[in-house]
């Protein structure tokens, strides 16, 4: 049944359709599942090249004994809040942390980043990711690293002198500002094509307009990341102070009332 879990049979069923190259979407359909549920399944399992049906059962099996078996708080992993459905807490992790693996992170590095994200407490020390996670030091260390090395993550010592990890509160906006440069790379990259490639031919054409969509999206990135800004440090039950930042509908650029002109070079 679509709420369930996923059944061995399913499992095969959706690595025979890897196996056809069949698009996550279209897995789901045949089992009348969520694609999400298929995303995140393949993704934790060793992703479409190397998920293998049976071996991604066992793990699953495995994963619901420990959590079984998973200490009271105080004697193992950090407690959640209070009156929190600890399953859901649980799958929105693995959603999450499927979502960042999707986008390039390494699955414990992906796992951390997620830890971080949900703590309450805004940090965590490498004790309780370990203790979280249920990994080793090493494996903690290793992600840490990654994610200082990417701007992901930043440290502090507490009052005890631990090193404690958090994500920074600006991290999307520099995220977002990386991407949008990475944007207009592509189109930097797409104009020079042009030349080389003589402006009368079809393949000049068909890279201007790539070039002239890549700076327009590039650009709104940039603008509207520099407009939302100030929301990453609004705390709970506080407005945000710039106009039309939070009232924007989704879709559009916050603090922009024109509509795009899809003529604009």
């Amino acid at each position: 049944m679509p709420g369930g879990r996923l059944t061995q049979q399913e499992r095969r069923q959706i690595a025979l359709g890897l196996a056809d190259s069949l698009p996550y979407a279209e897995i789901a359909r045949r089992l009348d599942r969520p694609t999400s549920t298929i995303t995140r399944e393949v993704m934790r399992n060793g992703g479409p090249t190397a998920y293998r049906a049976d071996l991604a059962h066992r793990a699953t099996e495995r994963r619901a004994h420990r959590r079984r078996h998973t200490p009271p708080p105080g004697q193992g992993a950090p407690a959640q809040g209070a009156g929190r459905d600890e399953e859901a807490v649980r799958e929105y992790e693995e959603a999450f942390t499927t979502l960042l693996m999707q986008q390039g992170l390494p699955k414990m590095t992906a796992r951390v980043l997620t830890c971080l994200f949900v703590a309450d407490a805004g940090s965590l020390t490498a004790a309780e990711l370990v203790r979280r996670l249920q990994v080793s030091a090493a494996s903690v260390s290793k992600a840490i690293a990654f994610l200082e090395e990417q701007g992901l993550v930043s440290r502090s010592r507490d009052e005890r002198r631990r090193e404690r990890y958090y994500v920074d509160d600006d991290v999307w906006y520099q995220s977002t500002i990386a991407s949008a440069r990475g944007t207009a790379q592509v189109a930097e990259i797409a104009r020079q094509g042009v030349d080389v490639l003589g402006r009368d031919s079809q393949a000049a054409a068909r890279l201007e307009n790539i070039a002239r969509f890549s700076d327009f999206i590039s650009e709104s990135i940039l603008r509207a990341a520099e407009q939302a800004r100030e929301v990453l440090y609004t705390k709970p039950g506080v407005p945000c102070t710039k106009p039309g930042v939070l009232s924007a509908k989704p879709g559009t650029v916050p603090g922009d009332t024109t509509a795009p002109d899809p003529d604009r070079g």
